[in-house]
Parts: C-alpha cells; sequence; structure tokens
C-alpha cells in the first residue's frame, strides 16, 4: 500500500492575493481555480516539478487559523539558484543557511506562512 501525500492546505485570508502570489511570484502552476458556490471556492496550485500541491480558497481550510502552516518544505537541486529566482520575482527570502543534513532558504506568503526550500546534502 503506498500512502502519499497530494494536497496541502493552507490558510489564507486573501485568496485572490494568495494565488497571485504563488503563481506569479513563487512560480507554482494553477491547477484549479473553481467556484463551486457562494461559500466554497477551491484553488490549488503545484510547485514546478512536484507531486504535491497546495489549495487553499473559501470553505477550504477555515477551520486553520490564517498564517499558521509553518513546516512545508520544497526539496531543490541547488539551493543558491533557488534563492536567486525567487529573489528576483520579489519573494522576500532569508540567505542560504548551511547545515549538516542540507542548505535552506526560507519564505513566508503574505499571510505568514512559511515554506522552507532545502538543498539535500551530497549521499
Amino acid at each position: 500500500m503506498d500512502y502519499r501525500i497530494e494536497l496541502i492546505g493552507i490558510p489564507v485570508s486573501d485568496v485572490d492575493k494568495a494565488k497571485a502570489f504563488y503563481a506569479d511570484q513563487v512560480g507554482f502552476h494553477v491547477d484549479h481555480d473553481h467556484q463551486v458556490n457562494e461559500n466554497l471556492r477551491f484553488v490549488q496550485l503545484t510547485p514546478p516539478g512536484s507531486a504535491c500541491s497546495i489549495c487553499f480558497g473559501t470553505g477550504i481550510v477555515d477551520d486553520l487559523p490564517v498564517g499558521s502552516v509553518k513546516s512545508v518544505t520544497l526539496v531543490v537541486d541547488d539551493a543558491d539558484a533557488a534563492h536567486d529566482e525567487l529573489a528576483s520575482r520579489g519573494v522576500a527570502v532569508t540567505p542560504v543557511d548551511d547545515q549538516p543534513w542540507g542548505r535552506f532558504v526560507f519564505f513566508s506568503d503574505p499571510d505568514g506562512n512559511t515554506f522552507a526550500l532545502q538543498q539535500l546534502p551530497s549521499r
């Protein structure tokens, strides 16, 4: 039996602002944006090369406080290149942090949900 994580809910305050941030600045692909009814809007975006997506909207993750997601990690081949790409798109990123278990870059969305980019160490 395989168990795959394929969708992570992200609590946001403004769906359109979040969609623009993740699509236009971070570079995620917009998979879906459906207004099901006045109480339900589903937006799903996928990072390039990922099998796991994020989702947010109206009526999606309303039980989580806005900005409460703090530990989503995206693995990248080159932390320096990822840092430079995001910075060039206007994303506020931290300097590359070198650790024995990888090289990291961190950023937050407009609501304070935080993401880590991890370049795995050579094995």
